[in-house]
């Protein structure tokens, strides 16, 4: 039963909740029954099918909505007497900016991607507002509080970083399914039926191509009088056929590896493998474009099974021709979409043979879906109990309760015979660039390296930064915005393509470069390094960042656990990355509970290894051969690697 204090505090304040998705409409109508009158809810996405298991605010009649204005209409429905705004847009957006946030006594995160969780933590820092961030995946969930100067900000601990590929073993030399998805759903699907002019390490080149450049013509171009069947059955030899036979003629690639298997239309056994297809005409094809389905042209219901060669071929060959008998209008724009039926099946067909040929298994298209969509089925009792772990910080920040601020881990099995493992927060973090403004260093040949690439490889993809302001001294060297001039916007542009070395103000070792964002009222200080080479696998980047909070991947499987709730996207650059969509990114940082009586101020490298490996059970259990390996929506998977080398130098908040 609530107080008369905490009733004071719950009905004078005004919350910012930010998503509206599995996290997000348990959060709200806890919320709402709690008492609180004034709710704000951002949140940009539309409502799907895959959402309806557990966002139960959410009909199939709502497919294709706002969430936060379908959740907002739901909960009024049963608290008409109070007061929710909801704003179909990003988080992100200049409206939402620090005078924006200055207006809430608490923000709430329900988010489902690192992003964006960077984005609201920076603003609640400038604003001064207090921000309980939360995650969950599967069984597994965390509650987490941060209040500037008192305890630490979001990313004053090591986020893990996104698991990248080399392109040379996406194209070559691929040991695990997971390459193969990697290269099936981000180069061939894309090569296949996206951005023609997107650059794409697929050979492109026929086995009749000569060596004139002027004969080089790209063999996915359909030709005009080619019939689909025929255009079919060359894309399959050329990628799963000749590009395997291109591959083995490097013999010192082979020297210590088995050598992969070419296969051809011939070699599938079936002699009537295009006939055995099924006849489009006959599917039934709803309005919706994403329910046109290869599996249910040709009578494969189960995607449970484990497909044979036959099977996949023919899958293949007849998701290709649906897509262009049913969906040509799409062609040339379409990206990988995990709730896209037909791009799913083409993608696990592809692997699939593509595994075959390099004697990794098959793989069944559940399996493939939650590697290439990053997908873990959530609980929504987990939700359910963060939501309600979420409402009570926010009540002791609202009471100004600091001693009593926890952290709040859910276990999916009992550690000290609990299954919520509270802990007192850490401390700020003196290193954190974002709220202790701790000078960076970055290493990078700035004879070599390009404005453009610091821009993008770092302050964009590394710092989180949306409309940078870059500085050398008192020269301003790339600013963005609606307002700039003309000509000053043209001389920025300019500044992009030219080499760090060569700027107005010149960028060599010893500079000392201040990077801003305006909307984020974030500075920052990087100190520049001159170095001359660097390895192109292991640094694919072509630049070190060091000094900022993301841990480095790991290679080792069983040292990673997974989460729920963090984005990012393939672009065939020098590493693949697996796609990190949305996600309510869980981030545990759990090392050992079951030898530490809660609640007691201790190291976190205290808190529990049993909680790890209940995080690496997950992981397990879930998807014992194959382990996806990036974030994606709050429906998803991404199997974080295990940043927890310093943890035990944080402080308790005292």
């Amino acid at each position: 039963m609530a107080t008369k204090q905490q009733l004071s505090a719950i009905k004078g304040a005004k919350v910012l909740m930010v998503g509206a998705g599995g996290i997000g409409c348990e959060l709200l109508k806890t919320l709402a029954l709690s008492g609180f009158q004034d709710i704000h809810i951002i949140d940009m996405d539309t409502i799907e099918v895959s959402n309806l298991n557990r966002q139960f605010l959410f009909r199939q009649s709502h497919v294709g909505q706002s969430k936060a204005k379908v959740a907002r209409d739901a909960v009024l429905k049963f608290s008409p007497q109070i007061s929710i705004t909801s704003y179909h847009a990003n988080v992100k957006d200049p409206d939402f900016n620090v005078d924006f946030f200055k207006q809430f006594n608490v923000v709430l995160n329900g988010l489902d991607n690192l992003d964006a969780r960077r984005h609201v933590n920076r603003l609640c820092l400038a604003a001064a507002v207090p921000l309980v961030e939360s995650g969950t995946t599967g069984f597994l969930g965390q509650v987490t509080v941060h209040m500037k100067g008192k305890t630490e900000c979001y990313e004053c601990q090591p986020k893990p970083a996104p698991k990248t590929y080399p392109v040379c073993t996406i194209t070559s030399t691929p040991s695990k399914f997971v390459h193969c998805i990697v290269w099936a759903k981000d180069l061939l699907f894309t090569k296949m039926f996206g951005d023609k002019n997107q650059e794409n390490d697929l050979n492109v080149r026929s086995s009749d191509a000569s060596s004139s450049s002027e004969h080089a013509e790209d063999v996915f171009e359909r030709k005009t009088d080619e019939d689909i069947e025929q255009y079919g059955k060359r894309i399959y030899d050329h990628v799963f056929g000749y590009n395997i036979e291109v591959a083995l003629t490097n013999e010192e690639t082979w020297k210590n590896r088995n050598r992969p298997r070419p296969i051809y239309i011939r070699d599938v056994p079936s002699t009537e493998l295009i006939q055995e297809n099924g006849n489009v005409d006959k599917i039934f094809v709803a309005d919706d474009p994403l329910s046109v389905s290869a599996m249910a042209s040709l009578g494969l219901k189960n995607p449970q099974d484990v497909w044979s060669l036959m099977e996949n071929s023919r899958i293949f060959l007849e998701a290709l021709k649906l897509f262009f008998v049913k969906r040509e209008k799409e062609i040339g724009r379409l990206t990988f979409d995990k709730d896209d039926q037909l791009a799913v099946e083409f993608v696990t067909a592809a692997a699939n043979i593509r595994a075959v040929s390099f004697g990794i298994p098959f793989h069944s298209l559940f399996e493939a879906k939650g590697i290439a969509g990053n997908i873990v089925h959530a609980v929504a009792t987990t939700n359910a109990i963060i939501s309600g772990l979420i409402v009570i910080e926010a009540i002791k920040v609202l009471q100004n309760d600091a001693s009593n601020y926890r952290m709040t881990y859910c276990l999916e099995h009992p550690s000290k015979k609990m299954l919520l493992m509270p802990v007192e927060p850490f401390e700020p973090n003196k290193s954190c660039y974002v709220c202790s403004e701790t000078p960076l260093l970055l290493e990078v040949n700035t004879y070599r390296s390009k404005l453009r690439d610091f821009v993008e490889k770092i302050v964009k993809a590394k710092l989180g930064m949306n409309f940078p302001l870059i500085m050398h001294g008192s020269a301003l060297l790339y600013e963005v915005g609606d307002d700039l001039e003309e000509d000053m916007a043209a001389n920025y542009a300019a500044n992009l393509d030219k080499v760090l070395s060569e700027l107005p103000s010149p960028v060599t070792g010893g500079t000392i470069l201040t990077v801003e964002d305006l909307q984020q009222e974030l500075s920052c200080n990087i100190n520049i390094k001159h170095r001359e080479e660097f390895d192109e696998e292991k640094e694919p980047d072509g630049m070190i960042l060091s000094g900022w909070m993301q841990a480095p991947p790991k290679e080792k499987e069983n040292n990673k656990i997974s989460s729920d709730n963090g984005a990012s996207t393939s672009n065939a650059s020098p590493a693949v990355p697996l796609e990190t969509e949305e996600d309510n990114e869980i981030e545990i940082v759990l090392t050992g509970a079951e030898n530490v009586a809660a609640g007691n101020k201790r190291k976190l490298s205290d808190i529990s290894n049993a909680a790890t490996s209940d995080l690496c059970s997950v992981a397990d259990k879930t998807n014992s051969k194959n382990k996806p390996e990036e974030l994606d929506d709050d429906d998803d998977l991404v199997m974080l690697d295990d940043g927890n080398s310093n943890t035990s130098k944080k402080k308790r908040l005292r």
